[in-house]
C-alpha cells in the first residue's frame, strides 16, 4: 500500500512556497460526499495557511469523479486568471469494473486538461478498495490527501513561475 506508514498530510512546512497572489479553483465531486467534503476542507485550509486570499480560491461541484477533468477544463476557459485548478473525488471499488474505468478516466482527463492548459490540474482522487480507507486518507489516520493536493498545486504554480521569470 502506498500510504503505508505515510501521513499525507505531512511536508516540510519549510519547502512549501508562499501561496500569497494564486488563484487557485478546487472542483469537488459530490459523490462521495462525506469523503470529498473533508478533501475540500483540507485543500482549503492548506491554501489559507500558506497565504492564498480566500477571495482568490473557487469553490465548485460536480456530480462525481468522472465530471472532474471537464470541469476543470471549463474553469480554466472561463477565468485565464486561474493559475492551478485541484480535482477533488472518490472511487471506492465495487463489484463491477466501474471502478477501474472511472479511475482510468478521471487521471487521463486531468493529465490531459494540464497539458493542453499548460497549467498544473492537480489529482485529488481516492481510489480506495474500502470506505475505511477514504476516511483514513481525508482526515483520518493518514492524514487528509486535499492537503497533499493543495500543497503540490502551490509548488507547481511556484515551479511555473521561476521558470518563466528565467524566460
Amino acid at each position: 500500500m502506498a500510504t503505508a506508514n505515510q501521513n499525507l498530510s505531512d511536508h516540510d512546512p519549510n519547502k512549501v512556497p508562499s501561496a500569497e497572489g494564486m488563484k487557485i479553483c478546487i472542483v469537488v465531486a459530490e459523490w462521495n460526499a462525506e469523503i470529498t467534503e473533508n478533501l475540500k476542507k483540507g485543500a482549503s485550509e492548506t491554501l489559507l495557511k500558506y497565504g492564498m486570499q480566500e477571495s482568490d480560491l473557487l469553490i465548485q461541484y460536480v456530480p462525481g469523479s468522472f465530471e472532474l477533468p471537464t470541469a476543470a477544463q471549463f474553469a480554466l476557459e472561463s477565468n485565464q486568471q486561474l493559475d492551478a485548478v485541484i480535482c477533488l473525488g472518490c472511487v471506492i471499488q465495487g463489484e463491477t469494473k466501474h471502478f477501474d474505468f472511472v479511475c482510468q478516466a478521471v487521471s487521463q482527463g486531468v493529465k490531459d486538461v494540464s497539458l493542453k492548459y499548460n497549467k498544473p490540474v492537480i489529482f485529488g482522487v481516492l481510489t480506495d478498495n474500502t470506505i475505511e480507507q477514504s476516511r483514513a486518507r481525508s482526515g483520518g489516520a493518514l492524514g487528509n490527501k486535499g492537503d497533499e493536493a493543495a500543497v503540490s498545486a502551490i509548488k507547481m504554480v511556484a515551479l511555473k513561475r521561476r521558470l518563466e521569470a528565467r524566460s
